[in-house]
């Protein structure tokens, strides 16, 4: 016998319950139970969507550590978002705004690891063959290894995969794909778990390497339960701004590398390309001799990069200053202003203070926070710096300068931008030396900071 039930989800954390809830009682979100009607039926296998591999548990020691060789894509940015390359066997998940580059990346990506003799599948459940055709000829995206496919449905998708044996797998996109066992509609939280289980059992027991895109809801986070991101192995997230032509490919969850990697790119005509120097990128339109402008060196990753940070301080007729922050994050803004007035005696109370990191992209590092507060200082004295220092550290809530790590990363790629001086904190300056062509000034305090920034 068929039992129909009705059950309600969470489209946060996937809670399951008989009856309905305002609050969540799983993750306590307001507003997130969804009703459900779905048929079970009792399928070996179906609700699980994993695989019994009749193996018997051994002690750790005894299990031989082998490392597989990754896969190349064919793109330097995602190698280096993934950990240097594809792991086979792994369950990627992409999520980005519509219209940001999903889909374009991972069609570049089909088409340069079939360039290498791999076997890729594209399977697109919102666009027709001949739509995926039209936009790889625009991209210049076509290879023989290269095989479309417009489904939705599971079994078909199988069946493909069955007949294609690909090494490389896109689904795009996992919101789309269906089980005809599952009676809600595609999309539900109950498809996308069932469907992304049967994809996972797919592509641990047969190694293939599977990409699902993943659609996000209005507040940026990917569609779906919650429970989706932790079955995948690896979650990327594509960002940009839709004003700004570069996007910034991120890891937030990586068995296989780490998270704090990010990729970056240009979209243009041909597609997206790679930036080989983003410093370089972001530097290209920063104006010299402007009070409220400063350069600051960060690490995303292992990647050194400098960012035009810029800050205006405006006097208000208001009882409340406004604060805003674009690209860094307010709370610290708010910190060190408060440093500005308690340790350096400037009267901030009755000023707008606005901070912007130009071109787009977002630092979350606490080595901003000296730049942060020279620019700030900068436009409230109306005195600019000097147009080749470059500035990085921690500021503390006593106004002293805290060290931070990969000094000498970060003043190798001003040496090699051509800027003159780095002030930074002197604690971070003992144990090696810098480039001869490049004057360290190492400070304690943001007094001394400022006495050497706007001397």
């Amino acid at each position: 016998m068929v039992k129909v039930k009705t059950k309600f989800y969470c489209t946060e954390c996937g809670y399951e319950s008989p009856k309905w809830y305002g609050k969540c009682p799983g993750c306590g979100s307001w507003n997130t139970m969804v009703e459900e009607t779905e048929k079970v039926v009792k399928t070996q296998g179906l609700t699980s969507g994993l695989f019994h591999t009749k193996e018997k548990p051994l002690p750790i020691i005894n299990i031989e550590s082998g490392q597989e060789p990754r896969i190349q894509t064919g793109i330097a940015e995602l190698n280096r978002v993934l950990g240097g390359g594809i792991v086979p066997g792994s369950l990627i998940l992409v999520g980005g705004d519509p219209g940001i580059g999903k889909s374009t990346l991972l069609l570049q990506t089909s088409h340069e690891m079939a360039k290498a003799g791999l076997r890729v599948l594209y399977i697109s459940g919102e666009e027709s063959t001949r739509q995926t055709k039209l936009r790889a000829e625009r991209l210049g995206a076509l290879s023989p290894e290269l095989y479309v496919l417009c489904e939705s449905s599971m079994d078909g998708i199988e069946e493909a995969i069955n007949q294609v044996k690909p090494d490389f797998l896109v689904i795009d996109s996992i919101q789309t794909v269906y089980l005809p066992e599952v009676t809600s509609a595609p999309g539900s939280v109950s498809q996308v778990r069932e469907c992304t289980a049967r994809f996972m059992r797919i592509s641990k027991g047969q190694g293939i390497a599977t990409v699902l895109v993943g659609h996000v809801t209005k507040e940026g986070a990917i569609a779906g339960p919650r429970m989706l991101e932790h079955m995948v192995d690896s979650v990327l997230y594509f960002e940009g701004e839709r004003h700004h032509s570069y996007r910034l490919l991120r890891a937030v969850k990586n068995r296989f590398g780490s998270t704090n990697e990010i990729g970056i790119f240009e979209m243009n005509e041909a597609g997206l390309a790679e930036v080989a120097n983003p410093s370089e990128l972001f530097l290209s339109e920063r104006p010299l001799g402007v009070a409220g402008s400063t350069v600051v060196a960060s690490m995303e990753g292992t990647r050194p990069m400098l960012v035009e940070l810029q800050a205006l301080v405006a006097s208000t007729q208001f009882p409340s200053p406004r604060r805003m922050a674009t690209g860094v994050d307010h709370h610290r803004m708010n910190l060190i202003i408060a440093v500005l007035e308690k340790r350096m005696g400037m009267f901030l109370q009755n000023q707008d203070a606005y901070v912007n990191l130009a071109g787009g992209v977002k630092l979350d590092e606490p080595a901003v926070d000296l730049a942060i507060a020279v620019s700030i200082a900068s436009s409230f004295r109306d005195l600019p710096t000097k147009p080749y220092d470059v500035f990085f550290g921690e500021v503390g809530l006593t106004g002293e300068v805290r060290a931070v790590s990969r000094a000498e990363q970060r003043v190798k790629e001003a040496a090699k931008l051509g800027f003159k001086r780095v002030i930074l904190p002197e604690k971070s300056m003992k144990g090696w030396k810098g480039p001869k062509e490049i004057q360290l000034i190492g400070v304690n305090t943001v007094a001394d900071a400022l006495a050497v920034a706007l001397d």
